[in-house]
């Protein structure tokens, strides 16, 4: 990965609500459109899992004042619970993410339903990424599904890459060199959490702007956002 010079993060605006058999990719384009964004070599179109979810019918009925049918519903969709307090519950998911409530979404749908996490989000990714790259003609585009998670021992939510497609996902540095020449014998950048963090700035919790495009970084590589997630036996607080 080269040195970036400048880095850019384009807002979307434009892009509605989306409903269950919508095709993301015409929607994307169709906003890019609308606001004067044509994709180009090395971009990474960043996208909320909200709206992959809800294009992919991901969302359900749920009585939103009846606390037992919300933690039946979270407990639907863990795998295991690993803390609980009160109605809170810090849960682990099929798709390995250690979340609270496992992922599930009362926020920006309608009173009455929940959003679900995607089914596979790199599969969305991979998707979303070969055809806007067919669309603009690209042979490098990179595309990061994200959702908004809390951080132990930190205040504050962030926004983290749950799935992604188009370049690796973690910037490997073991073997270089730092600046004073000593070499690296651990450090991995999770570049596609980096990537969703700065995209989450422009797009907010309440300004409905679910896309945006990040300009600047030499993305490489192949990968998914699978390669993110510790593996229990190298999480040393289970």
């Amino acid at each position: 990965m080269e040195k970036p010079r400048e880095l850019r993060v384009l807002p979307v605006d434009g892009v509605g609500e989306v409903r269950a058999g919508d095709r993301l990719d015409v929607v994307v384009n169709r906003a890019l459109e609308a606001c004067g964004i044509a994709l180009r070599e090395s971009d990474v179109l960043v996208v909320t899992s909200k709206i992959v979810s809800k294009a992919e019918g991901r969302v359900v009925a749920v009585d939103e004042a009846d606390p037992e049918a919300r933690t039946r519903l979270v407990l639907e969709q863990a795998t295991t619970v690993l803390r609980r307090r009160d109605s809170l519950l810090i849960t682990e998911t099929s798709h390995g993410f250690v979340c609270a409530n496992a992922g599930v979404d009362w926020s920006n749908t309608e009173p009455g339903t929940a959003v679900l996490l995607p089914e596979n989000p790199d599969r969305s990714a991979r998707g979303l990424r070969d055809r806007l790259a067919a669309r603009f003609g690209l042979g490098t585009l990179g595309v990061v599904i994200t959702d908004t998670v809390g951080r132990p021992w930190r205040r504050g939510l962030v926004d983290i890459a749950i799935g992604s497609a188009g370049f690796a996902p973690l910037l490997d540095l073991v073997g270089t060199e730092d600046g004073t020449g000593r070499e690296l014998h651990v450090t991995e950048i999770a570049l596609a959490d980096e990537i969703a963090a700065s995209a989450e700035i422009v797009c907010g919790k309440a300004w409905r702007r679910p896309v945006a495009v990040v300009r600047g970084i030499d993305i490489t590589g192949e990968g998914s956002a699978r390669e993110l997630v510790r593996p229990p036996r190298d999480d040393l607080f289970r």
